[in-house]
């Protein structure tokens, strides 16, 4: 992230909700009359980028928005990509998360989207190199190539870059 350009998956709550259209509807499923009869399921969706995240397992509708908010703001992390200034050091989040160089988060902790939308940012400003991305955060590769794994679509889109990377070196 940027200094001056804040990632969305980052943003405050109110912030990021200022920017996103939020549907309620009914779904079939679990949960008897109740989720038949009110509005539980929750889509947001990310007006500028047009990301989404929904949820409609639980029977509160305050239960689901919570969860379509996480997941937007995964969504978000995944999809949309910051410019970093090459000297940016890790935010003071990644570092109280990462001390001496092991990255300790749950991928189901509000931190979560903030942290790997940065290290998917770092990544990409270093051409998807893992090595030089973990100098930049200040960790070891292989506990940046384990946070990578804590959502397969983070460890997959890192994987695709790395290779796309690679065969447009080749030619």
């Amino acid at each position: 992230m940027s200094q001056d350009l804040v990632h969305p998956a980052a943003m405050e709550s109110h912030q990021l909700l200022d920017k996103c259209e939020v549907q309620r509807s009914k779904r079939s499923g679990p949960g008897g009359q109740h989720r038949n009869k009110v509005e539980t399921a929750i889509v947001i969706t990310h007006r500028p980028s047009g990301v989404k995240g929904e949820a409609s397992e639980r029977r509160s509708q305050h239960e689901n928005h919570r969860v379509a908010l996480f997941r937007l703001r995964v969504n978000l992390a995944l999809e949309i990509r910051t410019v970093r200034d090459e000297e940016q050091t890790p935010s003071e989040l990644w570092q109280a998360r990462c001390p001496a160089g092991r990255i300790a988060i749950n991928p189901g902790h509000d931190d979560f989207p903030t942290l790997l939308a940065e290290a998917l940012d770092v990544l990409s400003a270093n051409d998807w190199n893992i090595k030089l991305a973990a100098e930049c955060l200040e960790c070891t590769t292989s506990q940046l190539a384990k946070f990578l794994k804590l959502d397969w679509r983070a460890d997959a889109l890192a994987s695709r870059s790395r290779t796309r990377k690679s065969k447009d070196q080749a030619e």
